[in-house]
């Protein structure tokens, strides 16, 4: 009941994921929430790229991989946000120990 309790006040929630998703996705926010920090970067770098080269129709091409790939992001995020909570909830359970 404690590690329950703990995990609800320090896991990962799936609704936000996908509100961060959807609003911030194009800036890799639902990955850094969920501790994915190097594919968050990769997002950010190639979302300020892109919209930097924008101007100059090179810039498609890096926003149209972010925009693919946030799409693909709406079906990773069940399993991200359940193996970071694994992660959370076997943490708990050592610190108990």
């Amino acid at each position: 009941m404690l590690v329950n309790s703990e995990l609800n006040r320090k896991g990962k929630n799936m609704l936000l994921a996908y509100v961060l998703l959807i609003f911030l996705g194009s800036l890799g926010i639902h990955r850094f929430y969920l501790n994915r920090k190097g594919s968050a970067i990769a997002q950010l770098l190639l979302s300020v790229i892109g919209w930097i080269t924008v101007f100059i129709i090179i810039g498609f091409i890096p926003l149209a991989i972010v925009y693919i790939w946030l799409f693909v992001d709406l079906f990773l995020i069940p399993g991200m946000v359940n193996r970071e909570n694994e992660i959370i909830e076997k943490e708990i359970i050592q610190s108990l120990r």
